[in-house]
């Protein structure tokens, strides 16, 4: 053989990363029969580094079975970390969505390099910290969005409002497009009225509001201030992901504190929270309730509420109809057990065991009539069970070269 020929054969053998392929196949399967609309897949970025090295995040095409493009986003969980060969180490995980009809329970994608940078794509996600608000943080999807409450808010002295409250409030969207920047420019009293594009309409006060916690004794419920740090992880297009802490506070004859980590997908009502709470002094394990607003509805609205409550499927729903707003439904779902129900005075509670220092995940959102998504309690109860079912049964990701 050609001496040039074989050394050429050789070098090909012995650099499978300089020569590898380029796309790798992505299978999701899963095993319910219902629709799973706006399905986030996500793909850790390290074993689609092994498979296609190299790779880098602004020149990837995610091509569906049909070779229509998606919308794709690289979480970068370490911004601060070197990378000179060029591996992805700060990467965490390169999302995309599907819209899984029922029935469907696999669907098969490519991962490909490309010469083109890859555009920008549209912001379907949102979360930022307000200052300019008294120390607001807000978020948001193409289906709704929330703020909480910072440490400025609860500072007497300033001659305004004063709140302390670790309670979670919500904003109700008609629109598909980002409305936190555009509502904070408007002004206070803007966003309490409906001016084509939502509306804030609900309450926090002292309540829970939308999802916020404390730790239940039996009896009562001990609740913290409002938060006192906060960090931004990741922030879509696709997904953002965001942790809000809070400060120690007495629970009974104990002493605890919070980290809440937020991860908020688009084309979803509810949110995933990751919350981790550490006693200082007092039981490792405790019981924590999680907390919808028993009447949140504005002055003269004359709420009426109806709540369900499935312990099997884990989950509690609230539709409040109110005289002139709309009707809106609340929700709290804790997947990995089946939790306990009760009430205080101002609050529906959803009951959960945690551990210190060990996090406890649960869902927590709400949806608007006047937003089109959902037009009785029906529909939110049914659309309720549909997310506790996919929080039970997670796709299943595989990839291949």
């Amino acid at each position: 053989m050609n001496p040039l020929r074989c050394l050429l054969l050789c070098l090909l053998a012995s650099a499978p990363a300089a020569f590898a392929a380029g796309s790798v196949t992505v299978t999701v399967t899963h095993d319910l029969a219902l629709a799973r609309p706006a399905e986030t897949i996500a793909v850790k970025w390290s074993e689609l580094a092994r498979l296609l090295p190299g790779a880098q995040l602004q020149h990837l095409a995610v091509k569906d079975a049909a070779g229509h493009s998606l919308p794709y986003q690289v979480t970068n969980v370490d911004p601060e970390a070197k990378d000179p060969k060029n591996l992805g180490i700060a990467y965490g995980e390169l999302l995309f969505q599907h819209d899984f009809a029922a029935g469907e329970k696999s669907a098969t994608f490519t991962i490909e390099r490309t010469e083109a940078t890859a555009p920008p794509f549209p912001t379907k996600v949102f979360a930022r910290f307000v200052p300019e608000r008294l120390d607001d943080f807000a978020w948001e999807n193409d289906r709704i969005a929330h703020r909480t409450y910072g440490p400025a808010l609860a500072a007497p002295g300033r001659g305004k409002e004063v709140l302390v409250t670790s309670g979670l409030d919500v904003w109700c969207k008609r629109v598909t497009y980002p409305i936190v920047d555009r509502w904070y420019n408007k002004g206070h009293d803007h966003y309490h009225h409906d001016e084509g594009e939502g509306m804030d309409m609900y309450n926090v006060g002292t309540s829970r509001g939308c999802g916020g916690t404390g730790v239940w004794d039996g009896g009562q419920l001990y609740v913290g201030r409002n938060f006192t740090a906060w960090k931004v992880i990741a922030n879509g297009p696709i997904r953002a992901i965001f942790e809000l802490t809070y400060d120690t506070w007495t629970a009974g004859g104990a002493i605890v504190s919070e980290v809440k980590r937020f991860t908020v997908d688009a084309g979803h009502n509810l949110d995933q929270i990751d919350s981790t709470f550490t006693a200082w002094v007092g039981p490792k394990s405790f019981t924590v309730g999680i907390g919808l607003n028993k009447d949140s509805s504005d002055r003269g609205q004359n709420c009426v509420a109806t709540v369900v409550k499935n312990q099997a499927e884990g989950w509690l729903a609230q539709w409040e109809a109110q005289k002139t707003n709309g009707s809106i439904g609340e929700a709290i779902i804790v997947p990995d057990e089946q939790p306990d129900f009760t009430e205080d005075s101002v609050n529906q509670l959803v009951l959960a065991k945690v551990t210190s220092g060990q996090p406890l995940r649960y869902y927590v959102g709400a949806g608007w009539t006047k937003s089109g998504d959902f037009a009785s309690p029906e529909d939110w109860n049914a659309y309720v069970a549909a997310c506790a079912a996919r929080a039970k049964s997670p796709v299943k990701v595989t990839l291949t070269p």
